[in-house]
């Protein structure tokens, strides 16, 4: 065997193990009480992974709620707020990551704004401090939210993978985050315990 052929050879068996180190990963939010956690962000930091395209996103105010209440977003994208209620709304944050303020807008109005930095946002609105949304704005492409069950599945992970972030805003944890430990050497799915507070009662007095 020539050494071009070798060379070849030894290429596509670096390819097929780098795919077979790839694959789905499952993790399984649920509180104390065994009941699923929604809208807890799973996310992998992986080496060399190209961060992924941004996007362009929508989070609308309607019935006195931010519709997402957790949205994840790659870095870069831009959110349009929109305003469904027949009123006007007002939008800020004071995150590091993105600080911003949205004057007060009415009904069918939206207002663009563009994630330029990583990090967590937390969104706000001046009349009720209980009125809240949460974005996080990645760099990796592995950054998923849970479903109403619990499920967050990230697709491709390598199993070189060792360690996961779980974040939720009510989440009893240092800056509201766990990292999980993770066995590289099979996909699997991991069934995540947390504490979570209460969040506080939404008021409607307008």
């Amino acid at each position: 065997m020539n050494s071009g052929l070798r060379l070849i050879l030894g290429l596509l068996v670096l390819c097929s193990a780098g795919l077979a180190r790839a694959g789905d990963l499952t993790v399984v939010v649920r509180d104390s009480g065994g009941r699923p956690v929604a809208d807890a962000v799973v996310m992998a930091d992986v080496a060399g992974q190209p961060a992924p395209a941004p996007g362009h996103f929508v989070i609308s105010q309607k019935s006195m709620a931010f519709v997402p209440f957790v949205l994840v977003i790659p870095v870069g994208s831009t959110v349009e707020f929109g305003n469904l209620d027949p009123f006007r709304h007002h939008v800020y944050s004071f995150s590091p990551a993105k600080e911003f303020e949205l004057k007060l807008f009415g009904q069918g109005q939206t207002r663009p704004v563009r994630f330029d930095k990583p990090g967590l946002v937390a969104i706000g609105y001046n009349i009720h401090d209980s009125m809240q949304a949460f974005i996080q704005v990645v760099t990796t492409p592995f950054a998923v939210k849970t479903d109403g069950q619990g499920r967050a599945t990230l697709h491709g992970v390598s199993n070189e993978v060792r360690e996961l972030r779980v974040w939720h805003p009510y989440l009893r944890a240092p800056g509201n985050q766990l990292v999980l430990k993770v066995d590289g050497s099979k996909t699997a799915t991991i069934p995540v315990s947390v504490s979570v507070r209460r969040p506080a009662p939404m008021r409607h007095d307008y």
